[in-house]
């Protein structure tokens, strides 16, 4: 059985929300929209690990609500460390403005503020971290550096009501596979080279695509299964990607451009190369399911917004007897919200000291002890 957490639209600040809450937790956004000041001091989540900065709540309930963002896309190219960093610092005083206006609250109403101390993109984890210290002195309450990667794994099994799944965990900078294991969240496989979605938008811009191309490379496949009721793999394999429990999609990703170079239509080679790096990823993940003996499998990271890989994890759990999740999309992609939940989870036990609040750009997921679950 597969279940994708998801609801009605609901327009936000600089986001398209397509999400739910938690199971366990019955409000919907609109609800959680009108409570404003009522429900006591709210922990705010600062996203900057790449190209978006994100602004995030969660009440003192640790409900999350939806994030402001603002993400940089540029003409040509990918995302320059710099020219990111440079867009987090034009923007962030607005997109503050614009999170605290969406709830009708103020700087007193905010209890914490938590940011991404790591993985990520140098520059734009210091443009993070010195707008945390800098509202956290301001406004005198805690703060609290937490693990992007860590933070994704959370907001989904708030978002799902999930307990103790494995991890599928597919973004732009990374690719692993992750479990809980004697108090930390263990990385049972992982890229050997680049992560699946940095894959994909090289692949897409290639082609002329400009970023982000996962999304246009979903639509390109769609559209050749729609011509190709019974599509085959024949003049369109490309090498598998599977290294033990570990994945490589370099290779992949060379294949897949000398195909198109030698005449292959575009829309075929995006429906084969979906299907050889999710199945690859996919792969890894049940093998985790069973060293581990887990039942429940979870999708998070940007990618994860892809219905084709979803839909893989979903069929691979039924025959399994277990269950797939994937939280709102909006909760897939690197969003603020995420990291309040963490700061709010985590403020339990630990904050950070101003000294200690440096960015780690090689943070790993299991550097975090798990003293919360």
């Amino acid at each position: 059985m597969g279940r994708s957490c998801t609801a009605e639209r609901h327009n936000g600040a600089g986001v398209e929300e397509d999400g739910a809450h938690n199971s366990r937790r019955k409000e919907r956004v609109e609800e959680q929209s009108l409570s404003g000041k009522s429900m006591g001091k709210w922990t705010l989540g600062i996203e900057t690990t790449a190209h978006t900065l994100s602004f995030g709540l969660v009440d003192n309930d640790g409900i999350p609500y939806p994030a402001a963002s603002d993400t940089l896309r540029p003409d040509e190219g990918g995302i320059h460390p710099r020219e990111a960093a440079d867009h987090h610092k034009d923007v962030a005083s607005d997109l503050f403005s614009q999170v605290l206006e969406k709830y009708d609250l103020s700087p007193s109403d905010i209890g914490a503020v938590a940011y991404s101390q790591g993985p990520g993109l140098g520059p734009c984890l210091r443009v993070g971290a010195a707008v945390a210290r800098g509202l956290a002195t301001k406004m005198g309450v805690p703060l609290i550096g937490v693990n992007h990667c860590v933070a994704h794994i959370e907001i989904g099994r708030q978002q799902c009501g999930c307990d103790d799944p494995v991890l599928l965990y597919v973004s732009g900078g990374n690719t692993q596979v992750i479990a809980r294991l004697n108090g930390k969240y263990r990385v049972l496989g992982e890229t050997l080279d680049i992560g699946i979605g940095n894959m994909l938008d090289k692949f897409a811009r290639n082609q002329g695509i400009p970023f982000p191309g996962g999304p246009k490379i979903e639509q390109l496949a769609n559209e050749y299964l729609a011509r190709t009721p019974e599509p085959s793999m024949d003049g369109l394999q490309l090498p598998y990607a599977v290294r033990g429990m570990d994945l490589a999609f370099s290779g992949l990703l060379t294949a897949a451009q000398r195909l198109v170079d030698n005449g292959a239509p575009l829309d075929a080679v995006c429906w084969s190369l979906q299907e050889h790096a999710f199945a690859s990823c996919v792969e890894v993940a049940e093998r985790a399911m069973a060293h581990t003996g887990k039942t429940e499998l979870l999708l998070g990271g940007g990618v994860a917004c892809n219905q084709r890989i979803r839909t893989m994890c979903e069929e691979m759990s039924r025959d399994r007897d277990g269950e797939s999740f994937a939280p709102p999309r909006m909760y897939c992609i690197d969003n603020g919200t995420m990291i309040a939940l963490l700061g709010w989870i985590e403020l339990h036990h630990r904050t950070t000291e101003l000294e200690g609040s440096a960015i780690d750009q090689y943070l790993r997921t299991d550097q975090t002890p798990i003293v919360w679950s």
